[in-house]
């Protein structure tokens, strides 16, 4: 079975947690673009929902499906939020924002009482740091963030050089107007270590390590989905 159909059967499992009169988050990624798709199908055929978007990507796609998309502060807080993974490590922890949406997808998964991952079975790793750690930076004076991350990331013995995301040669830009750095950390040990100390570091606006955040995983396997908990 390839990644895609695992992709397609994970989005279209998380649809069994939503009810009618929910609020829920859409995820960003091609994974979360199949529960998209497969939400505006329940729309079409009368599930009243309220519904807010972690992207303008997945606005972008939700507009195209039929879809009304709010703002976030005019919502409050969430019933429910479905989104993709890079990783899935022991405990839930996660490694997300290879789209570059990791701050709005943060900013919408705080505000939602259960948050889902959909993903297929090969997202699901022992320790987390294959993937490469995605980390959002004020463009103001990113070469000092950029030393002082460094010095983080070598107290949690990971000797790599943050590398600047580009998009068609350019800077890739995230809908916030910040920088993304990649950092092929190849393991980390301690995620909640690294998490907290990277949120300290001036110029950090966030990073993908998404903590103590999802409730369950629906991980497609050519067996079918599986639930993975804490």
């Amino acid at each position: 079975m390839s990644a895609e159909t695992q992709k397609e059967q994970s989005g279209l499992a998380a649809i069994a947690y939503v009810k009618d009169g929910m609020k829920v988050g859409l995820g960003t990624g091609s994974t979360a673009a199949h529960f998209v798709k497969a939400i505006a199908d329940k729309v079409k055929a009368g599930m009243k929902l309220t519904l807010v978007s972690t992207s303008v990507q997945t606005t972008n796609l939700a507009q195209s499906l039929g879809l009304t998309i709010l703002d976030i502060n005019d919502v409050g807080s969430l019933d429910l939020c479905v989104d993709g993974a890079d990783e899935i490590g022991p405990g839930l922890a996660l490694i997300k924002g290879g789209g570059g949406a990791l701050l709005r997808e943060k900013l919408i998964w705080e505000q939602a009482k259960t948050c889902i991952v959909i993903a297929d079975a090969a997202k699901h790793v022992k320790t987390l740091g294959a993937f490469a750690l995605p980390i959002e930076v004020e463009p103001f004076a990113y070469k000092g963030t950029v030393n002082r991350i460094c010095d983080v990331l070598a107290e949690f013995e990971i000797q790599k050089v943050p590398t600047l995301r580009k998009k068609d040669g350019k800077p890739f830009i995230t809908d916030g107007s910040n920088l993304i750095f990649d950092v092929p950390c190849g393991q980390i040990f301690d995620p909640t270590g690294l998490a907290a100390a990277l949120k300290a570091t001036t110029g950090v606006v966030d990073h993908g390590l998404f903590l103590d955040l999802a409730e369950f995983a629906l991980l497609g396997t050519d067996d079918g989905v599986k639930v993975l908990e804490p």
